[in-house]
């Protein structure tokens, strides 16, 4: 535990059963590493494929791909391993995605943002035009595989109604995807009430009504404070009635600051498992991060298999 900070926990977070053995119960989609050239990357593809919820493609430096795979000692002879410049890796695993060759893409070694770039604009050909694309976290506390859906923690820097709006029904999708017939999802807000100098506020208070005309199969509150989320007896206190209020299974955040805070205090601060994928591609989009563990990663690489077979 560390001197510093007393309250990061100690837990080791684990992998929910429920969400894996959904997904190996699903078919295994053939996976495109972008930038496979490296051992981190490799060993996290390694763990879904052993897990039954990835068939590897490795894109990359094939050189450097053979080098990572000797260095962990992973037999990568029975993949298909496409030749691709680090820059231009992305978008050959788009033009995989679009030609019906990869059912999901997950980053390897590289930059974010450059991920990214050949894989979410209009000519990468992996979303409609009007399409908006939301990260969605599945996150577990220590001992429970019930999913609390986070979004938009990763993708959206500082989106608009129209943009949460897809966050949402996004995150209401896999909500249902997941066996949950009406998610509950509380729209994070510093207070219950619209207040026109909190923009957010106002903001939540029109995606909620939007939502009772598009969301039909959704109980939706917004604005609501994190106190009011997490706690029916807070909610009791101040009199807000509501049955998301300390029942939720989805918050939708009102920027990536937020978001990204909420997810990494539940990881860090309660030793929850976080998975993460980006919907609204023709594929699942799985970003990794060199800070994930095992659990983290198969979790997501779960996700992909479930995002797949609704996508």
């Amino acid at each position: 535990m560390s001197d510093r900070y007393p309250f990061l926990s100690e837990i080791e977070p684990e992998v929910p059963q429920t969400l894996l053995k959904q997904a190996q119960g699903m078919p295994c989609p053939r996976v495109a590493l972008v930038n496979a050239g490296a051992p981190q990357p490799l060993d996290g593809i390694r763990e879904a494929a052993e897990a039954g919820l990835a068939e590897p493609i490795l894109i990359g430096d094939p050189a450097k791909v053979a080098e990572a795979a000797e260095e962990i000692g992973y037999d990568i002879s029975p993949f298909r391993i496409i030749d691709a410049p680090r820059a231009g890796a992305s978008v050959v695993a788009a033009e995989l995605a679009r030609n019906g060759e990869a059912d999901a893409i997950m980053k390897g070694q590289i930059h974010t943002s450059t991920f990214l770039k050949g894989l979410l604009p209009s000519k990468a050909g992996l979303r409609d035009r009007d399409a908006r694309c939301g990260h969605v976290f599945h996150i577990t506390a220590p001992g429970s595989d019930r999913p609390l859906l986070l979004t938009d923690a990763a993708l959206n820097v500082d989106p608009d109604i129209a943009v949460r709006q897809a966050c949402l029904t996004h995150a209401v999708r896999l909500s249902e995807a997941l066996g949950n017939p009406r998610p509950k999802a509380a729209l994070l807000a510093p207070t219950e009430d619209p207040i026109p100098s909190v923009l957010n506020t106002m903001e939540s208070a029109a995606i909620a009504t939007w939502a009772r005309d598009h969301l039909q199969d959704a109980d939706v509150a917004g604005p609501i404070a994190m106190d009011l989320i997490l706690s029916k007896e807070a909610a009791r206190i101040k009199g807000y009635d509501s049955p998301v209020a300390g029942d939720a299974d989805i918050i939708l955040t009102p920027n990536i600051t937020t978001g990204n805070a909420v997810f990494k205090l539940m990881v860090l601060g309660m030793g929850c498992c976080a998975g993460g994928v980006v919907m609204g591609a023709k594929v699942p989009i799985l970003l990794t991060s060199r800070s994930q563990g095992a659990s983290a990663r198969i979790a997501s690489a779960a996700l992909g298999v479930i995002v797949a077979g609704i996508t």
